[in-house]
């Protein structure tokens, strides 16, 4: 569910017209609905109100400090991949003991941030960045708390590119080898073994892949057990899916119905890392109409944001429901929307049937508040989008547009040049 609703043929976010928006503030931008975003929180806060655990929304969906704000207010804890994201977290005011770092390639600077940070725990990737992080932890003469991230090889029946607890994916140890990789964890004087993390992907519309990894870590929980491991943290990951067009994913209340008895007898703690069933259906991407195209063979609508705003539909030909801003009665034709940037691959949606927009038109790109300004860029030399928050009657500017200024900032011409 979200709060971008029609009221007399006219697009509003919650309850300021999304016209309006686009009008003082200009366009392409982001919008986000500050209830829309609470409210999928709060499901699964109460899913899970019967079990210990913590809501680690994971940044890499929307890490707008606003919205991370909002969240950290309302009891949110942190799933962070970057050096970057363990700062935003912080400033935002996420406690330490509620934030986990995952991601295959932390640095060295990144993994002494977060130990002097005091995180919750690491979740590692591999025996090499197993030894790095001891080694530094010693260095610094702290434990490092740890989890191992186990690849459970589960298909989530989802896009290759965001499937990642198959064997061949990049991501954690085979499942079949972590008991030695945890019997190693525990001979490394620097490390404290705390916990068992597993992400199978993204964009996950049914429950059963969930049951069959988690039913797999749990078994692993009871191997280590009887090996003298004790395990504290459950990091179930994410991926829960949210309807772009037909789908129907699972609400987090039946995620919980169906994982919570299998933890009965015991007093794990349950970590679960929700981005894009919090943030995804929170936010629209707004555009104007620039020109019309018509060829032979296809007509075009040429708006004024691209693929360097929203990614996905060039990157995993990601479907985004498309909105007129205001509704029309005109004929309806078959077209794509593209964008400026000189790139064949350059559409936010194709073969779409609309109502015909004339130039000057706002369209609203549905479902875009997860991975789409985390993912934005300056390609073309584009400033990147504004973002904006709205709550019942008023918005507010959480990220001004870039300028032509912020294009060349932190760069220098050497003296040679001069």
């Amino acid at each position: 569910m979200h709060d971008f609703k029609y009221i007399k043929s006219e697009l509003y976010a919650e309850d300021v017209p999304v016209r309006e928006i686009a009008r003082k503030v200009g366009t392409p931008l982001y919008i986000y609905s500050q209830n829309t975003l609470l409210r999928h929180l709060k499901a699964y806060q109460d899913a899970f109100d019967d079990s210990s655990h913590i809501i680690c929304y994971a940044l890499k969906a929307n890490s707008n400090p606003a919205v991370l704000r909002l969240l950290a207010k309302n009891g949110c804890g942190a799933d962070v991949v970057s050096g970057g994201e363990l700062h935003l977290a912080r400033k935002a005011g996420i406690p330490a003991h509620k934030i986990v770092y995952a991601g295959v390639g932390k640095k060295e600077d990144e993994i002494v941030q977060a130990l002097k940070a005091r995180i919750l725990m690491f979740n590692i990737e591999s025996s090499d960045e197993m030894a790095a992080i001891n080694e530094i932890a010693g260095r610094l003469n702290k434990k490092a708390p740890i989890a191992l991230r186990v690849n459970p090889d589960i298909d989530p029946e989802t896009h290759p590119y965001i499937s990642t607890g198959l064997r061949e994916s990049k991501f954690g140890i085979p499942i079949e080898n972590a008991l030695e990789h945890y019997k190693l964890a525990r001979k490394l004087p620097h490390l404290e073994i705390l916990g068992i993390h597993k992400h199978i992907g993204s964009q996950i519309t049914s429950i059963q892949p969930f049951i069959d990894s988690f039913k797999k870590v749990l078994f692993l929980a009871q191997t280590l057990k009887s090996n003298g491991i004790e395990i504290r943290h459950l990091d179930m990951g994410g991926g829960l899916g949210i309807p772009y067009s037909n789908e129907h994913p699972p609400h987090p209340a039946e995620l919980s119905r169906a994982v919570l008895p299998l933890l009965k007898g015991n007093n794990f703690n349950l970590i679960l890392e929700p981005g894009r069933s919090i943030a995804g259906n929170a936010g629209i991407f707004v555009s104007t109409v620039l020109y019309l195209k018509k060829h032979p063979e296809k007509e075009f609508v040429i708006v004024d944001g691209g693929m360097n705003d929203l990614l996905r539909p060039s990157l995993y030909n990601a479907f985004h429901s498309v909105q007129p801003v205001k509704k029309n009665k005109r004929r309806k034709s078959l077209a794509d929307i593209v964008g400026p940037i000189c790139e064949s691959g350059d559409f936010l949606a194709k073969n779409r049937e609309l109502n015909h927009l004339s130039r000057g038109d706002l369209i609203a790109v549905m479902s875009s508040g997860a991975y789409g300004f985390t993912m934005s860029s300056n390609y073309n030399s584009r400033p990147r989008a504004a973002e904006v928050m709205v709550k019942g009657k008023e918005f507010y500017v959480v990220r001004a547009r870039e300028t032509y200024r912020d294009l060349s900032r932190g760069a220098t011409i050497p003296g040679f040049l001069k």
